[in-house]
């Protein structure tokens, strides 16, 4: 696969699902000027957003919710979709990490898992990016809804969320 994809057309803002139409008008207040894109099939899993774009797996940037325990804050966790999280890493940054179900990370951030965006939570999440993600061209990232993607660079990656860049890969 290469770092150009051939990718599924992009929608119109009116096409789109509700979480996406937010994203879509987030990214628009910030000057993006790439499209949302919908998958034709699912884009819950990095493997399936993956091969609905035509690109590699590690450009997927997931957004990976956990809750500090302390003080059920949400921790967003953008990685590259080839890393495993290192829980232990990400710890070390922010604090003790608790599980975040699905009704925490739908309350926290207004977006369903598997179609978590870096930006536009309901309640500004504590957010570390994935290092291995700064080696790449080129990014996909949800867009509010498990079948809405669009295109980034890693550094309009740092730039809209403001989060550090650090290491959190689980390394075998």
């Amino acid at each position: 696969m290469s770092d150009t994809p051939q990718i599924p057309e992009s929608a119109d803002e009116d096409q789109l699902p509700e979480g996406a139409r937010h994203v879509a008008r987030l990214l628009a207040g910030m000057g993006h000027d790439q499209p949302i894109v919908l998958l034709p099939a699912t884009g819950k899993t990095s493997a399936e957003a993956a091969a609905g774009l035509g690109c590699e797996v590690a450009q997927i940037a997931k957004s990976i919710i956990f809750r500090r325990a302390a003080d059920d804050t949400p921790v967003l966790v953008i990685a590259s979709g080839i890393n495993r999280v290192d829980e232990k890493k990400v710890a070390a940054q922010v604090g003790e990490l608790a599980r975040a179900d699905a009704r925490f990370v739908k309350e926290k951030t207004g977006y369903s898992i598997g179609g978590v965006s870096p930006i536009g939570h309901v309640v500004s999440p504590v957010t570390l990016i994935d290092e291995d993600l700064l080696k790449l061209a080129s990014l996909w990232a949800a867009a509010g809804h498990p079948h809405a993607v669009f295109n980034l660079t890693p550094q309009q990656l740092v730039a809209m969320t403001g989060a550090p860049v650090v290491d959190v890969a689980l390394r075998g």
